[in-house]
């Protein structure tokens, strides 16, 4: 259920997220007589005016003053005097029009719109599901059947077998366009992400091998439980996840905020009930770290146990919509409510000015490294890459982000920082698709979760947005 705030009735609305090109100067609307002498007197230009108005008095000064150089002096006092009033007159008659004037402070370019036209979302959400459709993947595996999903990222070497990561995320995504027509079957990418299930249960990531690790369990499980797949179905897998994800058993994960925080959002959606969610959220809480730099608010590093690592503006989003969502879902005791409300107020004191290019929106890349349990004297290492413009939006559009806001005061500061994370996630999309490391050719370019938290990004801050008519 939407929450009032959400559907947009609040006081509060964001500014438009892509940065709007200047207008051209154009002559004041207003037709009044005293309108139209400083528009042209304006347009005649100051310094044209200024010089005017000495020619003027110099002509018909009497000749009775102290020489010419009274003469010049008055003169020239005045036509300076006539050039700054002119030139502050138009100012303000521009000023003042194009705030009256609607026509005048719209996007122009591409970007323009007629009154009452649509604006760009509905078609990017509809670019990125021509995109994914035109690029699912359909294979017939001999041992698992007909798979239909997506690898990690589009435009991998074709045909690319479906992924566990790649389809979960992919299914989320047709969940959020509303699946508008049917050439995709939700039902389908159920079907293949249980055929996907490694043979002792559970799901691991492409690079893990066939050990299945509690992140992506938990993701492909809510992703399953968002579809609509049966509690009944799901308590196994569950069970399998949870039972293994301790400290004694995965540490590495236990310690990792972007680990916890991504089993707590899918066991969320998956077994709200399940006793392990208390735990983890109180690990997570205790996880906060305070930082001297920003009047000692509490925020996240990478790590939920020392080493923290420095204060990260991406592991603290993640946790403050971690915390967030186990709010509604389980009640919030007093130590994990502070700790989210000090995760909002850092990352509203972003020191930075331009906060659609400041560092608290640089992505980061991070690995979480395993022993493997067939040889503990190595390790499995998962490269994990973050679109953290994304995970700052979210985490300031959470419900509680802007009570924080408000009774503090802070309500401009989160406007400002919300409409720079939702301008940055803008920025990065091409027809609906996002794209990591531009720059570098062996990279995988158009990876299929940084596509769903852009389009998701971007739905939330729509809907927060949206003012009914009349």
């Amino acid at each position: 259920m939407l929450s009032q705030q959400q559907l947009g009735r609040g006081p509060l609305r964001a500014r438009q997220p892509r940065p709007t090109p200047p207008v051209p100067d154009a002559e004041p609307p207003d037709g009044s007589p005293p309108a139209r002498f400083v528009g042209w007197l304006g347009g005649l230009g100051c310094v044209a005016a200024g010089y005017g108005v000495f020619q003027f008095l110099f002509s018909v000064l009497p000749g009775s003053l102290d020489g010419s150089a009274a003469r010049y002096l008055i003169a020239g006092v005045s036509g300076l005097g006539t050039s700054v009033a002119a030139w502050l007159a138009a100012a303000l008659l521009r000023a003042r029009a194009a705030a009256g004037d609607p026509a005048r402070t719209a996007p122009v370019g591409p970007a323009a719109l007629a009154p009452g036209a649509p604006g760009p979302l509905p078609q990017v959400f509809a670019s990125a599901y021509d995109t994914l459709v035109d690029q699912v993947s359909v294979v017939d595996d001999p041992e698992r059947g007909r798979l239909t999903g997506w690898p990690h990222s589009l435009g991998e070497n074709m045909p690319s077998p479906p992924t566990p990561v790649g389809t979960a995320y992919g299914l989320h995504i047709m969940l959020d366009l509303g699946v508008p027509d049917g050439r995709l079957s939700t039902g389908d990418l159920v079907d293949t992400l249980w055929r996907l299930r490694l043979p002792d249960g559970g799901w691991s990531a492409r690079s893990q091998g066939s050990e299945a690790r509690p992140e992506v369990t938990a993701l492909v499980l809510g992703a399953l439980a968002r579809a609509g797949t049966s509690a009944e179905r799901l308590t196994a897998e569950v069970e399998r996840c949870t039972s293994g994800f301790t400290r004694g058993q995965d540490r590495a994960g236990r310690e990792s905020t972007h680990v916890v925080t991504t089993v707590l959002r899918g066991l969320l959606r998956a077994a709200p009930r399940s006793e392990v969610l208390p735990v983890l959220r109180e690990a997570l809480a205790d996880g906060a770290i305070s930082d001297p730099h920003r009047d000692h608010r509490r925020c996240w590093g990478y790590r939920l146990h020392a080493p923290y690592g420095p204060p990260s503006a991406l592991h603290t989003a993640q946790a403050v919509v971690a915390l967030d969502r186990a709010a509604r879902v389980l009640g919030e005791n007093a130590g994990a409510r502070a700790a989210r409300e000090d995760g909002v107020r850092w990352l509203l004191t972003c020191p930075e000015t331009s906060h659609d290019t400041c560092a608290d929106l640089r992505n980061l890349q991070e690995e979480v490294r395993r022993p493997r349990t067939d040889d503990p004297l190595r390790h499995e290492v998962l490269n994990v890459r973050h679109f953290t413009a994304s995970w700052v939006a979210r985490a300031l559009l959470a419900p509680g982000a802007l009570a924080v806001a408000r009774a503090d005061g802070l309500e401009e500061e989160w406007r400002v920082r919300l409409d720079g994370a939702v301008a940055a996630v803008w920025a990065g999309q091409t027809d609906g698709i996002w794209l990591w490391g531009r720059g570098d050719s062996a990279e995988l370019r158009r990876p299929m979760w940084m596509t769903y938290q852009g389009l998701s990004a971007l739905r939330a801050h729509a809907v927060w947005m949206y003012q009914p008519v009349g």
